[in-house]
């Protein structure tokens, strides 16, 4: 005997699929930050994603990840140039026609020994970058430089360093080289150098202003021209000498020490001051300001017991 039960089981519900939201935007090739602006305004707006905690590494993170393989993209690619060319090229050396017109083969060991001395002579193309990026000024995001023993960075054609004062650049020029041939212009916004006749070994707009008549070049040994410029703000170190080349990154800035004595009591205190902080920010510790909020926080807690500050939250 078959039996009914007093109650239908209820049907099961089916999961509705995650709702699909259509973004339309048109990609500007010389404006590519604005499309992804666009794109997270997007994000922002019709989710939840950047009110998360979080969030902002994540994106970070993906960039970041982009960007290092479009790097190793354009290694690869520059690899592979570089070595059709050297197949090439040691092809032709194989061959060396003697006097009869008959071929012969080079020794493979002397090309092998061309090849370690290539090596060692060859230089990282990323050497000097550290694991480190941020926003530029004009809100693009970069990958910083460490800077050199100068404050300045190295170059294959000229090196820069720099002190809270004064800018000092070195371009090498051929060796006998004459004062007569150098082309060197200084403007407060703007710096030309090079040799007559020939393009110009830097031309472009310096990072900030400079005092030009307190700026001034010379020739050393006639194989260097040594570059003076006054800084018309000395409280600010520079993250490149001429805008759109490789910053450096300014919390590895290290003066030095010998040269702070040269300043005023009051100069030299808020350098000292501006030292700690990049220290204090670089190691993830409060710098002084934010020390002394928390001190004043102390003592207004001290002298006032009775108050529960339990459950209170500190900006």
């Amino acid at each position: 005997m078959a039996v009914l039960s007093d109650f239908e089981e209820e049907p099961q519900q089916q999961q509705q699929p995650p709702k699909s939201i259509t973004f339309s935007a048109a990609l500007d090739a010389s404006d590519p930050l604005g499309f992804l602006r666009s794109a997270m305004e997007f994000v922002a707006k019709e989710t939840g994603f950047f009110a998360k905690e979080g969030s902002v590494k994540e994106v970070t993170a993906a960039a970041k990840g982009l960007w290092e393989k479009e790097k190793a993209k354009a290694e690869a690619e520059k690899k592979k140039k570089v070595d059709e060319e050297k197949k090439k090229a040691e092809a032709e050396k194989k061959r060396v026609v003697n006097a009869k017109g008959k071929e012969k083969v080079v020794e493979e060991d002397a090309m092998d020994e061309d090849k370690e001395k290539e090596k060692k002579d060859e230089k990282p193309k990323y050497a000097g970058f550290v694991v480190c990026w941020g926003v530029s000024r004009c809100g693009d995001l970069v990958w910083f430089r460490a800077p050199n023993n100068g404050n300045g960075l190295d170059f294959d054609n000229y090196s820069w360093g720099q002190s809270l004062q004064e800018l000092n650049v070195t371009v090498p020029v051929p060796p006998g080289t004459k004062s007569r041939f150098i082309a060197c212009e200084i403007k407060k916004n703007h710096l030309k150098v090079g040799l007559k006749g020939q393009p110009p070994i830097i031309d472009g707009e310096l990072f900030q202003f400079i005092k030009p008549d307190d700026s001034y070049w010379s020739l050393e040994d006639q194989k260097s021209i040594s570059i003076l410029l006054t800084k018309h703000n000395q409280m600010e170190w520079w993250r490149c000498l001429v805008k759109g080349e490789p910053e450096i990154d300014t919390q590895k800035v290290e003066p030095e020490p010998s040269k702070l004595s040269d300043l005023d009591l009051e100069t030299r205190s808020t350098v000292e001051k501006m030292m700690f902080d990049q220290r204090q920010k670089s190691m993830g510790l409060p710098t002084s300001d934010e020390m002394q909020k928390q001190d004043l926080l102390k003592q207004f807690m001290a002298q006032n017991p009775q108050m529960d500050f339990s459950n209170a939250k500190f900006a």
